[in-house]
Parts: structure tokens; sequence; C-alpha cells
């Protein structure tokens, strides 16, 4: 099915992006990995198999635009986009920092729309594309102290609704993917924060905290992501776009 596909992953050093990278490659896609960590992104390229990756900032536009050229150089084309790379800050609104919120905007929605505009012209001459953006249980819902995150995921979810419709006529899908907590290095790095700061233990900040309001009471594993995301490639998910897929263990129902 994605034999000789060319599959473009940011945030491919790690997390979510990193089980992109290795889940795609074992169904003989060609992985193209991006990712701001160089050293970490050679490491987990190297493991994985592929020769194809660059380190950049995606929060610059030119960065975006240099890793698609990058793609396409090496491999010809871009058959699927998956937007990943993200980062999250926890903080007041009254205290939220500027410079942060200007960074995290540009990284997790202004990037996923250049990487899209940059890719599309060479799914459209294939006649078929598939960009998947991770997004977040936190683009349909919000959750205080956390304005950028929030902000930037619900702009996502606007991005892949009207992408998609944009898409259709030229045999692009484009679809959302929107996890609860995942278990990352991002979240694992929440935990210890959280556990810190009210003073209980990680287990319990996973459980009373994260879990709350999950009816599944476990994390979500990245590979299981990664299976969403291969299931959109497929022929089966070729009628779906501009969707939400929403994988919270019951959490917007309750």
């Amino acid at each position: 099915m994605l034999k000789d596909k060319v599959v473009l992953v940011t945030g491919a050093a790690s997390g979510i992006g990193l089980a992109m990278a290795q889940g795609f490659a074992k169904e003989s896609a060609k992985v193209v990995m991006g990712d701001v960590n160089a050293e970490k992104l050679a490491e987990e390229a190297k493991k994985i198999g592929t020769s194809t990756f660059l380190a950049g900032d995606i929060s610059k536009r030119e960065a975006c635009k240099a890793l698609v050229d990058y793609a396409i150089e090496k491999c010809g084309k871009v058959d699927v986009l998956i937007n990943v790379a993200g980062v999250q800050t926890v903080s007041k609104i009254d205290e939220f920092p500027e410079d942060r919120w200007d960074f995290m905007i540009d990284l997790m929605l202004n990037a996923p729309f250049y990487l899209t505009r940059y890719c599309w012209p060479s799914m459209a001459k294939s006649g078929w594309g598939r960009i998947i953006n991770i997004s977040s249980i936190h683009g349909l819902v919000a959750s205080e102290y956390k304005s950028a995150y929030i902000s930037a995921k619900h702009g996502l979810m606007g991005l892949t609704k009207t992408t998609g419709i944009e898409g259709g006529p030229l045999g692009i899908t484009v679809n959302a993917i929107c996890p609860a907590y995942v278990r990352t290095p991002l979240v694992d790095g929440q935990i210890a924060k959280q556990a810190e700061t009210h003073g209980i233990s990680e287990e319990e900040v996973i459980s009373k905290i994260m879990l709350q309001k999950s009816f599944i009471k476990k994390l979500i594993e990245p590979s299981t992501v990664a299976d969403m995301a291969i299931f959109l490639c497929s022929e089966t998910a070729s009628g779906m776009t501009g969707s939400s897929i929403v994988m919270d263990g019951g959490w917007i129902q309750s």
C-alpha cells in the first residue's frame, strides 16, 4: 500500500514523530525525517535505516520550504505530509511570555500551513496526497493555562477542514488526529513538573490529573497514533477528509 510512497514527518526525532517514521518505514515507505535536534535526528534516522533527514527550525518559514525542497530533491515528490512538531508551555494568560506565544503559533500553526502549501503542488501533480495533522484533544476542548497550545491546535483544526475541502477534487485528503495524553518525552516532562508542583507522585499525576476526564485510564502509546496515520493513508480511508479522529479515552464525552 505504501511501498515507495514518500512520507515527510516533522518532529521525527522523538515521541509521536519518531513513531510515525518507524511505522511508515516498516510499511516500506520512503521516510524523510525533519527535526530541530540534529544529533538525535541523525541517530534515529540511522536506526530506522533512512538517509533522508534534515535538521531545521520549522518555526521559521524558510526552514519549512527548505525541508520540502530537500524531500523533493532527494525523492522526487512528497506523497504524505505528517505535521507533528510541537511544544507545550503552561502559564497563566497574564504571565504568558509573549515571545513564547509567537514561537508556539509559528511552530504548531504557521509551519503546518507552510509545509502544506509547499507540498501541495507535488501532491496535486500526482493526483494523490495525504496530509495528517497531529492535533490534540485540546484542538476540540480547552483547559486552563495552555492558551498558546490550545489556540494553535484549534487553528490547526480549521486548517485541516479548509484544506480538506480544497484537496478533495485533487485527490488530496487532509485529516487531523486528536489524541489525549500520549506517552512522549514532552508528556514525561509535564508529569515530573506537575508532581513537583503538586507534591504528589508521578503515578498520581497520571491518574488524578492527566487521566481524570478519561474513561480509559492509560496513556496512549505513540505507536498507536502512528497506526492511525497509516490507516488514514489506506484505500479504506480514502473517503475521509477534513475529519477529526479523536483518541481520547472518552474524555470529550465527560
